[in-house]
């Protein structure tokens, strides 16, 4: 049952306990049964470990949003100026509102 590396690991740790005497065979056992616990975890985990766990895309992976926030404001100028002189007060809310509108939704669908 046990592998070679394991076997291996214990010759070095008697031999090391044999050199260094009695009062470092604590130390000595430690080491030993964190490499066994080590194996043990990989051994369990077998492929998955490799396998990096998924995550939500940020500003640094997903710059698109930055990009439409600038893009938002800088058109909000001319969208609000047509706005209020075609439509007045109640158009620029409406442009605004649709502005804001389509970054949320862009946040919402990132989300998911």
């Amino acid at each position: 049952m046990a592998t070679d590396e394991v076997r291996k690991d214990l010759r070095a740790a008697v031999a090391a306990r044999q050199e260094l005497g009695p009062e470092y065979e604590n130390e000595i056992i430690d080491s030993f049964l964190e490499k066994l616990d080590a194996r043990d975890v990989q051994r369990r985990v077998g492929p998955y470990a490799e396998a990096a766990p998924r995550r939500h895309p940020s500003r640094e992976t997903d710059p698109g949003g930055l990009a439409l926030a600038i893009v938002s404001i800088i058109a909000a100028i001319p969208i609000t100026a047509i706005a209020a002189g075609m439509v007045g007060p109640f158009g620029v809310v409406i442009a605004w509102f649709g502005l804001i509108a389509i970054n949320v939704a862009r946040t919402m669908s990132r989300r998911r």
